[in-house]
């Protein structure tokens, strides 16, 4: 609540000095006028120590009207603004006041504290000197220790606003209020770890605020504790459910807690919030953790929002964001559109290998390989030991059929670095489909070492084992395929071709058989999307016989699928078998049912 300015007998002395020099009618009529300031005022005090603003601003503002020149009105309808915060039609009054009564340091804090709701950090300063200059200094109340510190910091004097704040907290420790706005300060000059003790003192204090448990996890998240942070956010959410800054906590730091799906929920809530109102840190948050839980597609308009203003103050580095921007077009297919956005980047530098790779990565993904090159190679004038660019100028001219070019790349890039697996398994194919055997069987192992869930690199091994003539290691991979890949029928030939030549007739019989049914089931699979497909086309075109008999085909080749019975109920139902819908209606029903977990 706004300070006191005013009190029911202040008023009355102010009206009384009014110099009077009207006579008669006139003076009878400035008396009646004085009376009904006196009684505005008793009402509007009233008001005010019940909380009820509304009355009171009405009241003031008729004491305003029928006394101009008497500071206390004026006072009381500026604290009465303030507290109803429509801090402009507050900043003029309390002015007004100020002018009236220049000594009085209550109307100076509130309008102090106007001015700080309205931004106007430098006037906000100077209202506050003014209101504690005087000979007693008067002691703020936390609001307005908070909104003084507010704008010291937005002045440049944080470090006033830090000591302002812990003497705040010195005073009257049990503040919530001040201990948030202590920790903010604190967190603003980088000081995270002694900021958070303050943020849980705050939520300790009074757990229902919301504020206080959102910086909490915004501290944790900046300290790479994720964990810690959910609880905090979690809080927040469920004070202000419609909150966009508490959805945005939350989903942050589900993201960094690697709980994606969860993470989307309330991103996606957060994303739905949205105003204009929201800054571009705000919106490149939320971008960025859209990005990293997998909805590249989602952060586009985001990152697009959020640096659209070149001029906009940010904590972010354009540029960086611009990168990341970039990338979401790459990973959502449109490396087109992120063409420009990487040099736009590039532009504002600085330029880095991480830069250079991605601009690369974009030409490689749009097949424009010269390009790609271009930049792989400026990468790597930067960086001539990045393990990765060496990889990905490999990839680019192995895709320009350069083996000779490309091979030493992939070599490099192994020796680099001898935990990626990507050069490993691509030398081992090149060297496969060259013929040289050892270096292969090399590769692959050190490929399959490295990323063992691989099915398609154990698959290669196991192939060329075979072709060097060691059955027994071939089998041993090809079975690690199987375990990966099973529904494969070509891995299945290969191993019945092995257990025929170690002589085991019954375990290759039992190979080939379930290749048999693994290429049954394949080629039934295919049929039934074809006709599922053609009978979906003549569904939408009315031909209802026509769609009837494809939907058939699939339900006989792929019995296990529900959409062919859903889609045939619907044509019995156009054709007028309601008794047939029904029946279809409910398998597809009973279908979807036992596929659901």
């Amino acid at each position: 609540m706004p300070r006191s300015c005013v009190f029911a007998g202040g008023v009355a002395v102010a009206l009384l000095l009014l110099p009077c020099q009207c006579d008669g009618q006139a003076a009878q009529s400035k008396a009646t006028n004085l009376n009904a300031a006196k009684a505005a005022m008793v009402h509007g005090v009233a008001a005010m120590q019940v909380g009820d603003f509304v009355s009171a601003k009405r009241d003031f503002s008729t004491v305003v009207r029928l006394a101009p020149q008497v500071e206390p009105g004026h006072a009381a309808l500026g604290s009465a603004l303030l507290a109803l915060r429509e801090n402009e039609s507050a900043v003029r009054e309390l002015e007004i006041a100020l002018r009236l009564a220049p000594d009085d340091y209550a109307v100076a804090i509130n309008l102090g504290r106007a001015q700080t709701a309205l931004g106007h950090y430098n006037d906000a300063v100077k209202a506050f000197g003014a209101g504690l200059s005087g000979a007693e200094t008067p002691a703020l109340s936390p609001d307005e220790t908070l909104a003084y510190a507010t704008a010291l910091a937005a002045t440049g004097q944080l470090q006033s606003a830090v000591e302002l704040l812990q003497r705040g907290v010195d005073a009257v420790p049990d503040s919530a209020l001040l201990q948030d706005g202590l920790g903010t300060a604190l967190a603003q000059q980088g000081k995270l770890d002694t900021a958070l003790p303050h943020f849980e003192r705050a939520v300790a204090i009074d757990p229902a605020q919301a504020a206080p448990q959102l910086h909490a996890a915004a501290a944790l998240l900046a300290l790479d504790r994720p964990a810690e942070a959910i609880p905090f956010a979690d809080k927040a959410v469920a004070a202000a459910h419609d909150s966009f800054d508490a959805q945005l906590q939350l989903g942050r730091a589900l993201s960094a807690g690697h709980r994606d799906a969860e993470a989307l929920e309330h991103l996606h809530r957060a994303t739905e919030l949205r105003t204009k109102l929201q800054t571009p840190d705000s919106l490149y948050s939320l971008a960025l953790a859209l990005q990293a839980s997998g909805d590249a597609a989602g952060s586009l308009p985001l990152f697009a929002a959020a640096t659209s203003d070149a001029t906009a103050k940010t904590s972010f580095a354009r540029g960086s964001a611009l990168i990341n921007y970039a990338l979401a077009r790459v990973l959502t297919g449109d490396a087109v559109g992120a063409l420009p956005i990487y040099a736009q980047a590039l532009a504002i530098g600085p330029d880095s290998a991480t830069l250079r790779e991605d601009f690369g990565a974009a030409y490689l993904q749009k097949a424009d390989l010269d390009h790609a090159i271009i930049q792989f190679k400026a990468g790597l004038a930067i960086e001539p030991d990045n393990a990765h660019l060496h990889y990905d100028l490999g990839l680019a001219y192995k895709l320009k059929d350069n083996l000779a070019e490309a091979v030493p790349e992939f070599e490099r890039s192994a020796s680099l670095d001898s935990t990626l697996p990507d050069p490993a398994y691509t030398l081992g194919v090149i060297y496969m489909q060259q013929g040289k055997y050892p270096e292969a069987i090399a590769n692959l192992r050190r490929a399959t070492a490295l990323r063992p869930e691989n099915g398609d690199a154990w698959a290669l091994l196991g192939g060329v084992l075979k072709d060097s003539g060691d059955l027994a290691a071939a089998a041993d991979a090809l079975h690690h395929a199987i375990e990966l890949q099973p529904d494969q029928p070509s891995l299945h030939i290969q191993l019945a071709t092995l257990e025929s030549q170690a002589g085991h007739a019954a375990e290759a019989a039992a190979e080939r058989k379930t290749a048999a049914d693994l290429s049954r089931a394949a080629m039934s699979r295919q049929r039934a999307e074809f006709a599922l497909k053609s009978g979906r086309t003549l569904l939408e075109q009315n031909k209802l016989g026509d769609a009837v008999f494809q939907l058939i085909t699939a339900v006989h080749a792929e019995p296990s699928l529900a959409e062919p019975h859903r889609l045939l109920a619907e044509a019995y139902m156009r054709q007028g078998k309601a008794a047939d819908a029904a029946v279809e209606r409910q398998q597809a029903e009973a279908l979807a049912s036992a596929k659901k977990p």
